[in-house]
């Protein structure tokens, strides 16, 4: 019984296989290997030449865009060591905003030149694409459909740094948020607020713009005097006080223009507002709406102009009606 057990576990011998059949099975090998080695040869030289061809080119692709945000970044460098080029040019802004455009730029070279030749490698093999691309434009409207916010994002964000709308360093209103730019991304904008704040705005989120840094400012100055004063003198004691603060350092830098007396913009029964302004640096209207109020403040205490809010006059005592 165990004899027969053991015969029956082993396996069947292999059938045998004569020369003549092995020698037919060996010449239709051949000759197939030898009637498609030429189509393999092509296709292969094919590939590796696609394959060469779309390295070689993203290299320099590649290669020029980096040459030419350093480029960017130098001529940057060489006007912000001018005299005027700390006035114009942010260093930072420039370089963040050339890192993303070359960052843009590499991606889409990169995926338009790589896209194409994997595309003519499978048209190598005699791959039908028309389904393949059928199935990637429907892949594509569904994740576009996914992730539109994303996309609106992305692209409000390569605009907004295509157009040089803000850059590092600018004062800009939002709509959502305002303050100082310090950080400009392809997808979110940092803002640092008045108390310090950061707020993250969606680059897709912004309507509209208002940049407060880019080309001038206006400082405008209203004072409120008694309808009593003597309005050339209040002119003269404003344009001394306007002179003074144009010559004085660093106030000099900051003016962009003369301080200007634009005339009566309010006159009342208990009052007349004179409003004043002047052109100055981005960013410098603030400090130096500040500093020509105080200014006028003291020259109209020294020259005896009061402004309205201020202690009532003294009065000599007349008798009861």
């Amino acid at each position: 019984m165990l004899r027969s057990a053991v015969q029956a576990a082993d396996p069947a011998p292999p059938p045998k296989v004569s020369f003549d059949e092995a020698a037919r099975h060996a010449d239709e090998a051949a000759g197939w290997v030898e009637q498609n080695w030429s189509t393999w040869l092509s296709t292969g030289l094919r590939i590796v030449l696609i394959l060469a061809v779309a390295i070689v080119l993203r290299h320099l692709v590649r290669r020029a865009l980096f040459k030419l945000i350093e480029r960017m970044n130098r001529s940057a460098q060489a006007v912000q060591g001018s005299a005027l080029g700390g006035l114009l040019v942010n260093a930072e802004r420039r370089r963040q905003r050339s890192e993303a455009i070359g960052s843009v730029l590499r991606s889409v070279a990169s995926f338009l030149i790589l896209g194409t030749a994997g595309l003519m490698i499978l048209g190598a093999f005699n791959v039908n694409l028309a389904p393949l691309l059928a199935s990637a434009g429907v892949a594509g409207v569904a994740i576009g459909f996914g992730a539109r916010n994303l996309v609106t994002d992305f692209l409000s964000g390569v605009f907004m740094i295509l157009e040089d709308q803000y850059g590092v360093g600018d004062s800009v209103d939002a709509g959502v948020a305002s303050g100082e730019v310090i950080e400009v991304g392809l997808r979110v904008t940092k803002l640092r607020g008045d108390d310090g704040e950061i707020w993250y705005v969606r680059n897709g989120e912004i309507k509209r713009i208002g940049n407060l840094s880019q080309g001038w400012s206006t400082a405008t100055v209203d004072v409120t005097v008694r309808p009593t004063e003597d309005l050339d003198k209040v002119r003269e004691v404003i344009s001394e006080a306007g002179d003074a603060l144009s010559k004085a350092e660093p106030w000099n830098e900051a003016l962009w223009g003369p301080v200007e007396i634009l005339g009566l913009t309010e006159v009342l029964l208990d009052s007349m507002t004179v409003r004043i302004s002047a052109r100055t640096m981005p960013g410098k209207s603030l400090s130096v709406e500040r500093e020509l109020r105080w200014r006028v403040k003291r020259a109209f205490d020294e020259a005896g102009i009061r402004i309205v809010g201020g202690l009532p006059a003294l009065v000599e005592d007349s008798p009861a009606d």
